[in-house]
């Protein structure tokens, strides 16, 4: 898991128009699992794969899964963590994936600054 930068990340996925974030997702994705270390969560690959064939529905539920991972991870770091999982699923509801992919990254880049800082 790394750090990344969440302005570039955005601009990269308006300027691909959104190819960019289908990367985006499939990392955030792979990264919260791996953060939280939830083996049974599906890969970004297959989150991906399901929001497909679902015309988006699994989206939904992933940005409120997503929410979840996100505490366990910060738990599992000793972070003080705030479930945001119902702001996600609102956020997803109404179009707005990319402010949730800004937030879910700001997040993991803590989780990131974290586990850097233990490592140093």
């Amino acid at each position: 898991m790394r750090e990344r930068n969440i302005a570039v990340a955005i601009i990269l996925t308006l300027v691909t128009c959104g190819i960019y974030g289908i990367y985006w997702f499939i990392v955030l994705t792979d990264d919260a699992r791996l953060a939280s270390g939830d083996t049974k969560a599906p890969s970004g690959g297959i989150a991906f794969l399901l929001t497909l064939v679902t015309c988006g529905i699994y989206g939904i539920y992933w940005a409120y899964k997503m929410g979840k991972t996100l505490v366990m991870a910060k738990q599992k770091a000793n972070i003080q963590a705030e479930d945001n999982s119902v702001l996600y699923l609102i956020l997803q509801l109404f179009g707005l994936g990319i402010i949730n992919y800004a937030l879910m990254q700001n997040e993991l880049n803590q989780l990131a600054g974290k586990e850097a800082g233990v490592r140093a």
